[in-house]
């Protein structure tokens, strides 16, 4: 109570009743008056919403700012609850169109109309559970998204979704208690959503943007009916409930400050940062604090209006029974039970200071007032207000010295745009220099500010203030640099503008004065120069052309040191000196763009100091040089251009870019560095042709004789060749046909259809070549006929002994043991391949009591022979990779057929046809006949 008695009163707000519009009788207005029976009312959308109960009626009402009372029928008994949303057209009752039937909640859009009346989008019974029971409260989010409805028996439904659709929401029991739901307020802060909720006895909030809900108590006593809000952000969307002692701010998770408004509080609002509380009169008796609303005719009441965070009350005055306070139109609407509305309208800034003092802006007592704003809590938007105005007055006095010492004051508050214009008609340049200068020493200039103050000195012709004004601020700077050059290189003030971008580190702006206004190209290369590693490099790549058309050789040595080793130039040479970094070389080739001799040492330069130099760098010489030699007319000079190109080919850099530098060489026909490449990437056919293409025999038999053992297709392709020539090439195909002869590379037949082709080439020539291929197949005839007879002899022998050891006892006769050449005791082995042995040597040395010990070696090895053939019978692929490979082919059939791979061929049975066998023999003979004669 105490703290209420100190707060300082004043009337910022003026009262007046709300009068009809005057009649076309010219009769002054009358008192507005709503019809009887308004119980409840709610503002917003540019109405006053009210709602009655009287049963032939339960009009809804809507009086707009024309004062044009228009109504519709909603419910058939009463209307309870009304809530007006204020960002959306949606206005929600509860009413009842029947007694004992549960209360019903209508959603209407008053946009839409259904025969002249707002359209009903939504209707649904309010009830908690299955029981009856009275509504009490009423809330909506500004999102449609939630809606609470709050009960008398305590318990609180939330519908969630689309409030104004049925199919689009969900209705649930939130809340559930003993005491009777007094309050409801959603608060929303960035995506999270608050539930505060009320009764007479506790508050709770709960988070509605999490799932299940979760509810925190907040306090054990309440309040009544109607006597709870929620402020707006001023007060950080604090929830604010009205006892009889206090009035407390909470937050969704903590209680805030209270304030000792003592007092039966019947109505509770918020208004442009005001706390609007309207209490019974002490001098009457008290009520119930849920019922507190339903005061009689002869109830007096105070409307209090309190200024919370400057602790003043803005407004007091008495009403007889109130019975709602709305706030539309930027002024607040009193009714009371008699159908009256008062108005309370705020008055202005200057009317609230002249009526605490009235001679406030008079010259003399200006500092006075500005004390005197201090005292009651002016907020500093306030005192700029006042400094404003009392700018604008000297303004209009034409003394524009003092104005705008005035509107100095006002930085930080007043748009500066607003004191700009007045100076800029007025043509005040050096007023308006001074206002620009404070607004940058605040640092609260933006870049046309900087523009326009800058533009100010231009014209004032004042180079001294130009220059204090851009030197001044060293260690801190309270402009727009880049715009700040901007306007100084358009205003040709070069120097200026140069200064502000060295001394702020704009390179790209210094660099661009240098190079495009003032011409300077060296002094450009040597700033570059003196830029840390990165921006050096991006600077290069951008003005480097520029720089090598105007100072080729500097550029080129920054350009060597920069893909190297870099330091800048500033530096200071020491131990400490940090190590050098270097840019990719291959990056500014495109910079030598015309300036091919620079390039060329440039490129030169890297491939000896940098052997690791990127491709494109070797690639690029590699091409310098060819078209050097390619245009070179002296012939000196083009064989060391053509040493050159072939040293740098040789160097091994072209591995992994082969075809390309094939395709360089070709292009300048550099016909060593083909050969080359050819002889690197083993393309000797290549070789042979470019020889055949030139028509340098010699070269072809040398080609042949180099790789042949490693391609021995050439002398193929060589004797095709002088076989296709008309002229006398019999010593070439002589030599080749020797080749061929020892290396067994073509069959004899094959060789006579080759040379057939050659009208000059005769018997002769190939003479020596058929006489020794058929004297070596006669050798090689003898030879395998008396392998054959000695293979039959022996077989015969073996057959004979086969024969006498199953027809004739067998005689061992030997003396000795076969394992340790001793005399033979019994006991003893013996075995029918002849050898005996001592018992034990035989159990010592044998793997197998059934096989020889000095046989068991050369078995196993005719038995893994015999399994292999039996594995490898089968193994077609394997049968022709080794007839295509070999140079005998004749010889790998016949291993095959000794194996009896052919043995199932001999054996099918099953054919449809005989005609069908015949063929595929007939098919696979001819094939081991064409790789046969390939092979001989």
């Amino acid at each position: 109570m105490a703290a209420y008695l100190q707060w300082r009163r004043f009337v910022f707000f003026d009262r007046e009743p709300l009068k009809e519009p005057p009649g076309a009788d010219g009769a002054g207005p009358k008192p507005f008056a709503l019809p009887p029976g308004i119980a409840v009312c709610d503002s917003g959308r540019g109405s006053l919403v009210f709602g009655d109960i009287l049963p032939a009626a339960c009009q809804i009402w809507f009086l707009p700012r024309s004062l044009q009372l228009s109504s519709f029928q909603a419910y058939k008994l009463r209307v309870t609850h009304l809530y007006q949303l204020k960002q959306h057209s949606i206005l929600v009752s509860v009413g009842e169109d029947e007694e004992g039937i549960n209360p019903l909640v209508k959603v209407w859009n008053l946009e839409k109309r259904d025969g002249g009346n707002p359209l009903c989008t939504r209707i649904f019974p309010a009830i908690p559970g299955n029981k009856p029971t009275v509504v009490s409260c009423l809330t909506v989010h500004e999102n449609l998204n939630f809606m609470a409805i709050g009960f008398a028996d305590g318990s609180v439904v939330l519908t969630k979704g689309d409030i104004t659709r049925d199919r689009h929401s969900k209705t649930q029991i939130l809340h559930e208690g003993s005491y009777p739901v007094t309050g409801l307020a959603f608060r929303q802060s960035g995506k999270t959503t608050h539930l505060f909720v009320v009764t007479t006895e506790n508050i709770q909030s709960y988070m509605l943007s999490v799932k299940d809900y979760p509810r925190l108590e907040l306090d054990s006593h309440g309040c009544g009916l109607r006597c709870s809000s929620l402020s707006d952000p001023s007060q950080d969307l604090q929830f604010i409930v009205a006892g009889n002692e206090c009035v407390y701010l909470y937050q969704p998770d903590e209680r805030g400050p209270c304030f000792a408004f003592e007092g039966q509080k019947l109505i509770v609002h918020w208004y442009r940062g005001y706390l609007i509380v309207v209490s019974k009169d002490r001098k009457t008796s008290p009520k119930s604090e849920f019922a507190g609303n339903e005061a009689q005719n002869s109830d007096k009441q105070v409307l209090n209006i309190y200024d919370l965070c400057n602790k003043f009350i803005a407004y007091s005055s008495v009403f007889d029974d109130i019975v709602d306070v709305l706030a539309e139109w930027g002024s607040l609407y009193v009714l009371t039970r008699d159908g009256k509305i008062h108005v309370l309208q705020e008055r202005d800034t200057q009317t609230k200071l002249e009526a605490c003092k009235s001679m406030l802006f008079r010259k003399n007592l200006f500092e006075m007032a500005i004390n005197l704003a201090k005292s009651h809590h002016l907020d500093s938007d306030g005192l700029s207000e006042i400094f404003r105005q009392y700018g604008d007055h000297l303004y209009n006095k034409g003394n524009h010295d003092g104005a705008i010492q005035q509107y100095i004051r006002t930085i930080g508050k007043l748009e500066p745009s607003y004191v700009i214009r007045k100076f800029l008609d007025a043509q005040r340049i050096h007023n308006l220099t001074a206002y620009l200068q404070t607004l940058h020493l605040q640092s609260l200039a933006n870049a046309d500010h900087t523009t326009l103050l800058l533009n100010c000195y231009t014209k004032l012709k004042d180079s001294s203030k130009l220059e204090e004004f851009i030197k001044a601020s060293d260690s801190e700077v309270r402009f727009d640099v880049e715009t700040a050059i901007k306007v100084l290189r358009q205003a040709g003030y070069y120097s200026h503008a140069v200064y502000l971008a060295e001394k702020h580190e704009h390179h790209e702006w210094y660099l661009k004065i240098q190079l495009e206004d003032i011409k300077n190209y060296q002094e450009a290369l040597h700033y570059i120069g003196k830029l840390p590693f990165e921006q050096a490099e991006s600077n290069m790549k951008r003005y480097g052309k520029t720089l090598m058309h105007h100072v080729p050789n500097e550029t080129t040595e920054l350009l060597k040191i920069l893909c190297t080793d870099y330091r800048p130039s500033g530096d200071s040479e020491g131990p400490g000196m940090l190590e050098g970094k270097k840019a990719n070389s291959e990056e500014f080739i495109p910079v030598f763009a015309n300036n091919s001799r620079e390039l060329k040492a440039f490129l030169e330069h890297m491939t000896e100091v940098q052997t690791d130099s990127p491709q494109g760098v070797y690639d690029t010489l590699l091409e310098l040089r060819l078209q050097n030699w390619a245009h070179e007319r002296d012939e000196q000079i083009k064989e060391k251009l053509h040493n050159e190109a072939l040293t740098l080919l040789k160097s091994g850099r072209f591995k992994t870019v082969f075809d390309k530098a094939l395709v360089l060489c070709q292009m300048h026909n550099f016909k060593d560095g083909v050969l080359y490449l050819y002889e690197q990437g083993k393309l000797f056919q290549q070789i042979m042709h470019y020889h055949m293409q030139n028509e340098q025999y010699k070269k072809v038999i040398e080609v042949c004789e180099l790789y042949g053992d490693q391609e021995a297709s050439l002398w193929e392709q060589a004797l095709g060749y002088f076989a296709r020539k008309e002229e006398d090439c019999k010593e070439y195909i002589a030599a080749v046909l020797k080749h061929i002869e020892n290396k067994n590379l073509m069959p004899p037949l094959l060789v006579v259809q080759t040379l057939a082709h050659n009208s000059t080439a005769t018997l002769s020539v190939i003479k020596d070549y058929l006489v020794n291929k058929l004297q070596k197949q006669s050798r090689q005839i003898e030879q395998d006929e008396q392998r054959i007879q000695k293979y039959q002899e022996e077989t015969t022998r073996i057959r004979q002994e086969i024969e006498e050891l199953k027809a004739s006892p067998k005689i061992f006769q030997k003396t000795k043991c076969s394992i340790c050449t001793s005399a033979l005791e019994l006991p003893s082995v013996h075995f029918l391949c002849g050898h005996s042995f001592h018992q034990h040597c035989f159990e010592s040395y044998s793997e197998s009591d059934s096989e020889c010990p000095t046989c068991m070696p050369e078995n196993r090895k005719v038995m893994d022979m015999i399994r292999a053939q039996e594995q490898k019978r089968d193994l077609h692929d394997q049968f022709q990779h080794q007839l295509k490979c070999s140079n005998d082919g004749f010889s790998v059939v016949a291993d095959y057929f000794g194996r009896g791979v052919f043995n199932k061929l001999t054996l099918i049975t099953d054919l449809p046809s005989g005609k069908a066998a015949t063929t595929i023999e007939a098919g696979l003979q001819r094939e081991l006949l064409i790789h046969t004669k390939r092979s001989t």
